[in-house]
């Protein structure tokens, strides 16, 4: 009867231990394989590629359904500003840039839960063709619970954390082969209440 039971327990103990170790990478706990950095943003060399590992196909799946190849689309995901602090929904971002090297470009910002944050502007994202830009042709993007005139991405009234998703559609060979030489719009973090 002890055997059975001290089988059972180190049974139970294995699971617990696999399973919370497999959601702590599947929910962010690690990095996606082939990881590259520019600034705040990242990408994956093996996100919509064949030599994705298995955990890395999973925190696809999980967060960003129906991902593309990497000749079609290249996914950059931020969840810090440019001085590294985390983006919460309390602050006020603004997002500074030029069109990215690629055909077709947006940015997009998910709650924690890795789905849109819902506001009453149904507003989630802007794109190369759905922005108003500075004389220059650059954009800025203010992101934040308080409206902000142009272009403005409601982080909505509950409190948390959340990302912000580049794609590149489409983007241009020297894009592709080395995402890490893209230069890639600033995050800028604007006020915080405590």
């Amino acid at each position: 009867m002890k055997l059975v039971l001290k089988l059972l327990a180190s049974f139970v103990v294995a699971l617990v231990l696999g399973v919370g170790s497999a959601l702590l990478l599947l929910r962010g706990g690690a990095g996606l394989g082939g990881a590259i950095a520019v600034g705040p943003w990242t990408t994956s060399a093996e996100t919509g590629s064949a030599d994705a590992d298995p955990y890395t196909r999973a925190r696809i799946a999980i967060g960003g359904l129906l991902a593309l190849s990497r000749s079609e689309t290249i996914y950059f995901t931020a969840a810090t500003d440019d001085a590294g602090a985390p983006l919460r929904t309390r602050c006020a971002y603004r997002i500074i840039g030029t069109d990215p090297p690629a055909r077709w470009w947006s940015i997009t910002a998910y709650g924690a839960d890795h789905f849109l944050i819902p506001n009453p502007q149904d507003r989630y994202s802007f794109g190369g063709n759905t922005l108003a830009r500075e004389d220059d042709g650059s954009f800025v993007i203010f992101v934040g619970p308080a409206a902000a005139d142009g272009n403005w991405i409601p982080t909505g009234e509950k409190e948390g954390t959340f990302t912000l998703t580049l794609r590149l559609y489409n983007p241009n060979e020297d894009a592709a082969r080395d995402p890490s030489r893209i230069e890639l719009p600033r995050i800028a973090g604007e006020a915080c209440p405590s």
